[in-house]
């Protein structure tokens, strides 16, 4: 799926594990990786701690300070006790794009029920999207597949795009 518009995007994986070192990321250089080959910029890959009011703030400074298109999150989705990406999301978005989680977990249910456990959320803040994935490679891997061919139109109007949306 090429692109028009070289839109810049930011990886952040969300793991106490990884951040410190004691797991290696799989989820989000490939995540970066499926960006890239779609024709998004990666600006930033990061690793973050599940810290709820660490997320939120990166989020809010990628979005606004440094202006970027596209914030995907991997991990912190799921029912365990630290998973708080969603609530990390959820305060600082302006607008819910309920159709991307529901996308992801849609397409996700046909390989395992799961899928049903993700709590990952999307919406805007200003003009960048932000959107949470899971944090295996699998699932991070397959979520992004179901929304991707939506994200160029979805940062497009975002931006400002006055065509109609059926053009």
């Amino acid at each position: 799926m090429a692109q028009e518009r070289a839109y810049q995007a930011a990886v952040i994986t969300i793991s106490d594990s990884a951040a410190s070192g004691s797991r290696r990321d799989t989820a989000g250089p490939a995540v970066a990786g499926l960006l890239r080959a779609a024709g998004f910029e990666v600006a930033r890959e990061e690793i973050l701690p599940d810290e709820e009011t660490l997320i939120s703030r990166r989020l809010t400074e990628l979005a606004d300070r440094e202006g970027l298109n596209l914030v995907v999150t991997a991990g912190g989705t799921g029912l365990a006790p630290r998973d708080r990406t969603p609530e990390a999301t959820l305060a600082v978005i302006d607008r819910l794009v309920p159709g991307l989680a529901e996308l992801m977990r849609f397409e996700g249910l046909k390989k395992t029920p799961h899928a049903a456990l993700s709590r990952a959320v999307a919406g805007s803040r200003g003009q960048c999207l932000i959107m949470n994935l899971p944090g295996s490679l699998k699932a991070a891997r397959e979520s992004l597949e179901a929304v991707l061919a939506a994200l160029p139109h979805a940062l497009d109007k975002l931006s400002g795009d006055p065509r109609p949306c059926g053009d």
